[in-house]
């Protein structure tokens, strides 16, 4: 079995509630070739102390980097940049990887090399405070991600680059992979397609693991590896309260880098988006000009 080093990342701020119950995950893992990057954005909880003690307990590397926070995204680069593994497995602060997790990704990666990430589904652990309809509506939503995808056979899906040539690309759920801790991809591939989008906030994931399935096939694992925790502290609940201003910037990577790869509808629809705000701008940059030229002349 393809035994190469794991760097199991996670991205920690103020995760002390749920914290330990992740780090048990890992150590429960039936893979063994593993290290832990524990990148903190200056926790103010226990979180730190948490890591700690998990370090003094464990027989693989554990490593924790604290730092002043730049950002969602700049904390899970800053576990990439620190990862000493060949492949990059992410693990949230909330989330919790079942015991064979790494072990059967692994076997994907063994069994289809030519893949730029693997996935799997995954089953939600839902906070006591976040239980109500409104919940089991997203659940009930969101539950399947490869819902609109026929399986390679009973295990998997084998996703390629002609998601992007769907009509129903766009539409929700617009995430078809996963969240992070549902994912694991080689560090090598970094060098190609680089990091994070540090200007995101809310899609930085997938709008990463589709910058790889540009690159490279991808696999989903037909069953749940990871619990996925729904919580009102979550980053997605936080963000959800904000402004963000993902979508209008994540339209405009589309139409520079993914164009040629949509369905006819979504140019157009790029297209008809764009050149209306193109128009606008130069309205906009023409009564600047006009409004410039006659301050001018007031001042003379």
């Amino acid at each position: 079995m393809n035994n190469q080093l794991v760097s199991i990342c996670v991205p920690t701020y103020n995760g002390a509630k749920f914290l330990q119950e992740s780090l048990d995950s890992v150590n429960a893992q039936s893979y063994k070739n593993i290290e832990v990057i524990i990148s903190d954005d200056n926790s103010a909880d226990e979180t730190l102390e948490i890591c700690t003690k998990f370090k003094e307990s464990t027989l693989f590397p554990v490593h924790i980097y604290n730092h002043q926070p730049q950002g969602i995204g700049a904390n899970w680069n800053h576990c990439i940049e620190k990862a000493n593994g060949i492949y990059i497995k992410f693990l949230f602060q909330d989330d919790i990887l079942y015991d064979t997790c790494i072990e059967e990704m692994m076997e994907i990666y063994k069994e289809y090399p030519e893949i730029g990430l693997v996935a799997c589904k995954r089953d939600f652990i839902v906070d006591v405070n976040m239980k109500s309809e409104q919940t089991e509506i997203w659940i009930e939503k969101y539950n399947d991600l490869q819902i609109d995808y026929e399986l390679f056979n009973d295990s998997i899906y084998y996703l390629t680059h002609a998601v992007f040539g769907e009509r129903s690309f766009l539409d929700s759920h617009r995430n078809k992979i996963g969240e992070p801790s549902c994912v694991m991809f080689r560090k090598e591939i970094t060098k190609s397609i680089g990091l994070f989008d540090v200007r995101l906030k809310q899609i930085l994931d997938y709008e990463y693991w589709y910058r790889i399935l540009k690159n490279k096939p991808v696999i989903v694992i037909n069953k749940p590896l990871v619990a996925f925790r729904i919580h009102e502290n979550q980053a997605t609940n936080v963000n959800s309260k904000a402004e963000i201003n993902d979508y209008n910037m994540y339209h405009k990577i589309l139409h520079k880098e993914y164009y040629h790869f949509l369905h006819d509808s979504l140019k157009e629809s790029l297209d008809d988006e764009f050149s209306k705000s193109n128009e606008l701008k130069k309205y906009v940059l023409k009564k600047y000009k006009s409004l410039k030229s006659k301050i001018k002349k007031w001042l003379r």
